[in-house]
Formats: C-alpha cells, sequence, structure tokens
C-alpha cells in the first residue's frame, strides 16, 4: 500500500489524504483548551478494503500525540482502531470509555 500524506485542512476542520481524485478525511473539533473530537472518518467507496481508512487514523494520532492534544474519539471508526491499538489510548482524555 501506498504512504500517503496527511494534511490538516484547518479552513475544513479536517485531516485527509488526497488520492487520485478522492478525498478520505476525519472530521474533527478542536477546543481552545486542548482537546480534539474526532467526529467522522470518511473513506470513498472506491477506496474502501485497501487500508486507507487504517492509515489515516494512524498518521492523525500521530499528530494529535506530537500536538499535546487530549483525543475524545466519536467516531466508531477511530474508537474502534484503538479498541484494536491499545497502544494510543494513552492520548485519550481521561474518563473516557472507548
Amino acid at each position: 500500500m501506498e504512504n500517503y500524506e496527511l494534511f490538516d485542512n484547518t479552513e475544513r476542520s479536517q485531516y485527509e489524504f488526497h488520492v487520485e481524485k478522492f478525498v478520505p478525511k476525519i472530521e474533527y473539533i478542536k477546543t481552545n483548551n486542548g482537546e480534539i473530537y474526532l467526529t467522522h472518518t470518511e473513506v470513498p467507496v472506491a477506496l474502501e478494503g485497501q487500508g486507507i481508512g487504517s492509515q489515516l487514523i494512524g498518521k492523525v494520532l500521530v499528530d494529535i500525540e506530537s500536538k499535546g492534544l487530549r483525543l475524545v474519539p466519536l467516531c466508531p471508526f477511530v474508537a474502534g482502531y484503538i479498541k484494536k491499538h491499545p497502544e494510543w489510548r494513552h492520548i485519550v482524555m481521561r474518563g473516557i470509555n472507548i
């Protein structure tokens, strides 16, 4: 699988990959007190089943960690990824159950 570059599109409040004419994305809400809510993940149907969504989440989590943000994974796909990869639990805001 190709290694895609992560873009933080702050105007649209979403992380995204640019894959040919497609834009897999994770929408977010950032607060002024260091929290980020990942609200929705979308991978175009033409790209499903290629691991692009998992790669996107992995890179987003690295970015969130590097910025010292506390994560609230509202998106079920993101929450499921963290369940499968508990090494990311440390960036989830305390008190949030996955």
